[in-house]
């Protein structure tokens, strides 16, 4: 299929229409990765009121309410993303809804911390099974053009308005209610989805006949564990602690050895082949880039309104509402963007919007600036959400249909990831900058968070870089040409 160049090329596509079963589908998958999101983040203001329903009595084992669920949801990504395609999306995706549900109930009912623990860990089980299946289902269900790209442009607004709409939620159900509906509420949206999935989702779906690359997963899965292990104690002990260093050194060498084993697999978990792909390869550090530098800008944005301005919990959580929608705005415009420039150029956009809106930021005072703040996090969210939809759609394009669960567990891989790294390299760059003998403790923070600040609207700017270099003239079609013509195997592979 050939991409229009030029938006007044083919207007009613951009616009075409999904049709009655299309939106309820999309609906349905969109509300699951919603529910991801939000189970990520709903909890984050609910800490402390967790801390003394349960008595964790340690910080550091309060953290683990949060690192429960983000190990196992990053770490069995890539390895659910491959079973999908051997065993079927639909059916892992509806064992995900009940393993998420379930035990977001278990979660609700907590009588001690090491239950709440354990459901959590669950959950992000669950989570990864939703994660990796709902954006192949989505894929699968629409075809590569105008519909795909409408589907993915409300999928990527929705999920990054699951974590703004998250913080907001935990703040106004832990004061009106309990910390415990923070997980209720999972209860009663995993039910609607999982109806949603039995009712609509194609229950005939093309299965790879290959077998599980065992060894494979066994290296990848360890290894994203390892790594996304060692980040989430970096702000705890720092990054030259043993703690920290001896799980990334050993995720280093766990998945060196995978890309080894993947080389002499016969079935591999991950050809390399697919892995050496241009757009998946330089698709996939865009977003790794996009998800981690607006994740831990998101949390300097809040430090800035708690620490700087000292707003109140609720108060911060509602001062992401400019974010959320502008993603929102950006999600519906973005299949219309991308129908006409291509996944590419929408990608370069979205990070080059993001990287300025967070180097504007620089300039938030002391003191506060209302118009500021909201202008700055408006291009975060807009830009965001652009370069998600374009990276996701760029991930996934042209990719066979036996690997495109492969292909979505990769996406969201990178996602997942991402975002835990960059809220730890932003938090320690923030830690080590922020000045000891400042004029006032504000003052203190607010240095600390203009480094971080810095740092992040760097990081992405040379992801556009990435862009401009590595995915320009990279457009797959399903026929696995460029917009430069065929390319061999050998080809890509050179890539």
């Amino acid at each position: 299929m050939t991409r229009k160049t030029g938006f007044g090329a083919a207007p009613g596509e951009a616009t075409a229409g999904l049709g009655p079963r299309g939106w309820l589908t999309l609906i349905t998958l969109c509300m699951a990765q919603f529910m991801i999101a939000l189970d990520f983040s709903i909890v984050t203001v609910a800490l402390p009121a967790i801390d003394r329903g349960l008595g964790f009595g340690d910080a550091a084992d309060l953290q683990w309410v949060m690192t429960a669920f983000i190990l196992p949801t990053a770490g069995f990504l890539l390895l659910f993303g491959r079973v999908s395609d051997l065993v079927g999306r639909r059916p892992l995706f509806i064992l995900g809804l009940v393993v998420v549900t379930a035990f977001s109930l278990v979660a609700g009912l907590a009588t001690a911390p090491w239950v709440l623990i354990a459901a959590r860990a669950g959950q992000g089980v669950g989570s990864a099974m939703v994660g990796a299946t709902a954006l192949a289902l989505l894929t699968a269900s629409f075809p590569e053009g105008p519909r795909r790209d409408k589907a993915l442009g409300v999928s990527g607004a929705l999920l990054s308005l699951g974590f703004v709409v998250g913080t907001i939620a935990g703040g106004v159900i832990t004061s009106g209610l309990s910390w415990r509906w923070t997980m209720l509420i999972l209860v009663i949206m995993g039910v609607v989805v999982l109806a949603g999935a039995v009712a609509l989702l194609d229950k005939d779906e093309e299965r790879g006949r290959a077998r599980l690359d065992v060894p494979g997963a066994l290296l990848a899965t360890t290894g994203l564990l390892a790594l996304v292990y060692g980040i989430s104690t970096v702000g705890e002990y720092g990054w030259g602690s043993l703690p920290a260093l001896v799980p990334l050194i050993a995720a280093v060498v766990l998945l060196a050895g995978f890309l080894v084993v993947e080389g002499r697999q016969e079935a591999p978990l991950a050809p390399l082949s697919i892995l050496r792909r241009p757009t998946v390869k330089w698709g996939g550090l865009t977003g790794f880039i996009t998800f981690g530098m607006c994740g831990g800008t998101t949390v300097l944005l809040s430090l800035y309104m708690q620490e700087v301005l000292h707003w109140s919990p609720l108060a911060t959580g509602v001062g992401f509402i400019v974010e959320g929608v502008a993603a929102m705005i950006s999600g519906s415009l973005a299949a219309r963007f991308i129908s006409g420039l291509g996944s590419p150029a929408v990608l370069l956009t979205g990070l080059l919007v993001q990287g300025l809106g967070t180097a504007a930021m620089l300039l938030l005072p002391q003191d506060g600036d209302l118009v500021l703040l909201l202008v700055t996090s408006a291009a975060l969210g807009f830009g965001h959400v652009l370069a998600v939809v374009s990276f996701i759609g760029t991930m996934t394009s042209g990719v066979p249909s036996e690997h495109t669960g492969l292909a979505s567990g990769l996406a969201q891989t990178a996602q997942q990831v991402g975002s835990a790294v960059g809220v730890a390299v932003l938090a320690a760059v923030v830690a080590a900058s922020t000045a000891p003998f400042a004029a006032s403790p504000e003052a203190a923070a607010l240095d600390g968070l203009r480094s971080g600040l810095l740092v992040a609207a760097a990081v992405t700017l040379a992801g556009v870089l990435v862009a401009v270099l590595f995915l320009r003239g990279a457009r797959s079609d399903p026929a696995g040409t460029t917009a430069g013509g065929p390319r061999s195997g050998d080809e890509v592979a050179a890539s």
